[in-house]
C-alpha cells in the first residue's frame, strides 16, 4: 500500500477515534461527577464544555510533547477559524440564530481580548510557559465567574440542565470509570494516529505541518463542535449552537494553548512566522467580525452564515492553490482581496444603518 494512502487512512482513523473518545469521555465524566455529587450546573459549564474540546486538547498536547509545535499551534488557530466560519455559518444557514445580549456585552469581547492577547504572545515567535500559566489562570477565573453568574439565574439554569438519572451504586461507578478511561484511551490513540498521519502527509507532499494543522487536522478535531451546533440549530436551540462555538474557541486558547505552553517547559512553543503574520490575525479578525454581526438586530441571518462559509472556502483555497495551481495564485489573491473588502463594506454598512435606526427610534 502506498505510504501516502496509509497515512490518509491513519488520519481518518485518528479522527474517528477522537470523535468516539470524546463521546465516551463526556458520558463517563458526567456520570462520575453525578455519582460524586457534583452539581449539574458545574458539570455543564466545565466537563461537557471540556468534552467537545478534548480532541483539540489531546492532539495539540501530544504534538507539543513530540516536538511538533507547528502542528499543535496550527490546530488551535485552525479550529477557532473553523468554529466561527463553518460551525457558526453552517448553523445560521440551517436556522437564523438569535443572539443573547450577554454574548455581545461579555462573551465576544472576552474572546476578542483573549485572541488579541494570544496574538501578542505569539508575536515574539515563542510562547513561554509563563504565558501558559497566565492563560490557565484566566480560564479558572472565567469558569468561576460563569458558575457564579449561572447560580444567580436559577430558573434559566434549571431549564438548561439535562435530566440525568444515575443510580449511585458500584455498577454505575464501574461503568462511569470504564467509559472515562476508555474515552481517554481512544483520545490518546486517535490523537497519535492523527499526528502521525498528518506529519507523514506533510513530509511526503513537501508542505509544512502548519498547513496540515490549519486544514485537515483542525477540521477533524472540530467535528464534535460542528455536529453539536448543527443539531442544536435544527432543534431550535440557537443559544446552545452559538454558546458551543464561543465556549470552544475560549477553551482552545485558554486551556489547550495554556496546557501546551506549560508542558513545553523552558523551551516554550516555537511559532511559525506564517501563523503570526497571517493565520492568527485572521482568527482575531473573524472574532472581531462577530461583534457587528451579533449586534445588528440580535440575529445571525442565513445570508451572514453564507458569507462566513464562503470566506472559509476562500481561506482554504488560499492554502491549497499555491501548492496545486501556483500560476493562479496571484489572480486568486486579488479575488480574495475583493471578496474580503466587499464583506467588510457590507458589515460596516449594515452596522451603521442599524445604529442610525436605533438612534432615530430613541429620538422619537
Amino acid at each position: 500500500m502506498p505510504s501516502i494512502l496509509l497515512s490518509f487512512l491513519e488520519l481518518i482513523a485518528g479522527i474517528l477515534l477522537l470523535f468516539s473518545g470524546g463521546e465516551f469521555f463526556i458520558q463517563g465524566s458526567v456520570a462520575l461527577a453525578l455519582i460524586l455529587g457534583i452539581p449539574q450546573l458545574v458539570i455543564g459549564l466545565t466537563i461537557v464544555s471540556l468534552g467537545t474540546s478534548a480532541p483539540e486538547l489531546f492532539v495539540s498536547v501530544n504534538s507539543s510533547l513530540n516536538g511538533s509545535d507547528s502542528l499543535a499551534l496550527s490546530n488551535i488557530v485552525g479550529s477557532n477559524i473553523f468554529n466561527v466560519m463553518v460551525v457558526l455559518g453552517g448553523s445560521a444557514l440551517l436556522r437564523p440564530l438569535r443572539v443573547e445580549s450577554r454574548l455581545v456585552r461579555r462573551d465576544i469581547p472576552l474572546l476578542l481580548a483573549v485572541s488579541t492577547a494570544v496574538w501578542g504572545m505569539a508575536a515574539s515567535e515563542l510562547i513561554t510557559w509563563q504565558f501558559g500559566v497566565a492563560l490557565i489562570v484566566a480560564l479558572i477565573i472565567n469558569t468561576t465567574w460563569e458558575i457564579r453568574t449561572a447560580r444567580e439565574e436559577p430558573q434559566k439554569t434549571q431549564e438548561a440542565e439535562p435530566e440525568i438519572n444515575i443510580e449511585k451504586d458500584s455498577t454505575s461507578l464501574l461503568n462511569a470509570g470504564v467509559k472515562l478511561l476508555g474515552g481517554i484511551f481512544l483520545l490518546t490513540l486517535g490523537s497519535r494516529l492523527l499526528i502521525e498521519g498528518a506529519s507523514t502527509i506533510a513530509g511526503l507532499l513537501g508542505i509544512s505541518e502548519a498547513i496540515i494543522g490549519l486544514t485537515i487536522v483542525s477540521l477533524g478535531t472540530s467535528l464534535p463542535e460542528l455536529i453539536t451546533s448543527l443539531v442544536a440549530a435544527i432543534r431550535g436551540q440557537t443559544d446552545l449552537a452559538i454558546g458551543n462555538v464561543i465556549g470552544s474557541c475560549l477553551l482552545n486558547q485558554l486551556l489547550v494553548l495554556g496546557s501546551c505552553s506549560v508542558l513545553s517547559g523552558g523551551s516554550g512553543l516555537v511559532v511559525e512566522s506564517l501563523l503570526i503574520t497571517k493565520d492568527i490575525p485572521i482568527m482575531v479578525i473573524t472574532t472581531l467580525a462577530c461583534m457587528p454581526i451579533f449586534w445588528t438586530k440580535g440575529i445571525i441571518s442565513r445570508g451572514e452564515g453564507g458569507v462566513l462559509l464562503g470566506l472559509y472556502m476562500l481561506y482554504i483555497a488560499d492554502k491549497i492553490i499555491p501548492l496545486t495551481l501556483p500560476t493562479l495564485h496571484t489572480a486568486f489573491k486579488e479575488l480574495v482581496f475583493i471578496a474580503i473588502s466587499l464583506s467588510i463594506t457590507i458589515i460596516i454598512y449594515k452596522t451603521i444603518a442599524y445604529w442610525l435606526r436605533l438612534r432615530k427610534r430613541s429620538n422619537n
